[in-house]
């Protein structure tokens, strides 16, 4: 069995992250927002990880990321959002599809469910999915998390919100 981990983004992950998400760029476009195509270069993706990390110094976001044993990124997970006025942050992550119905998914939104408690004090987390995206939706089911019924249309497949007490 594939053993996995959760750790802090930093900026050396440059050409991992780099190499993950071009590799998956079809992929998580089936399932979420694009990203502007300019994030898809050196450049791009050492601006964004310049700008979690701000973020991350500041209390307003944590990003990590997910390794497999070999220390090849395979998937990322945040915190985001970081309201210390509500305790509350929304919760994101992202899973190579090559290893996707392993698991990680769930253990990364364990990680960040733990980080939420136990670093930042938060006692809510939000998290948004397409409609559409079941895989998802099961994940943070399984996570505790309970779909808001007030927000969403799961007739337009517009983005339904999940929402967790901790």
């Amino acid at each position: 069995m594939i053993s996995f981990s959760v750790r802090e983004l930093k900026s050396s992950d440059l050409d991992a992250l780099l190499a993950f998400e071009v590799r998956n760029r079809e992929w998580f476009e089936s399932h979420i927002d694009a990203r502007d195509p300019c994030f898809y270069s050196e450049l791009g993706v050492a601006e964004h990880i310049e700008s979690y990390l701000s973020d991350f110094a500041v209390g307003a976001w944590h990003p990590f990321v997910i390794e497999d044993s070999n220390s090849e990124i395979v998937g990322r997970a945040n915190l985001k959002s970081i309201d210390f006025t509500t305790k509350s942050a929304q919760v994101g992550y992202r899973i190579d599809q090559r290893v996707c119905g392993q698991g990680l998914a769930t253990q990364a939104l364990k990680h960040l469910i733990q980080e939420a408690q136990a670093r930042w004090k938060l006692t809510q987390l939000v998290a948004y999915v397409f409609a559409q995206n079941a895989g998802s939706k099961k994940v943070l089911e399984r996570c505790g998390f309970l779909a808001d019924q007030s927000s969403g249309n799961e007739d337009t497949g517009e983005e339904c919100r999940y929402v967790l007490s901790i």
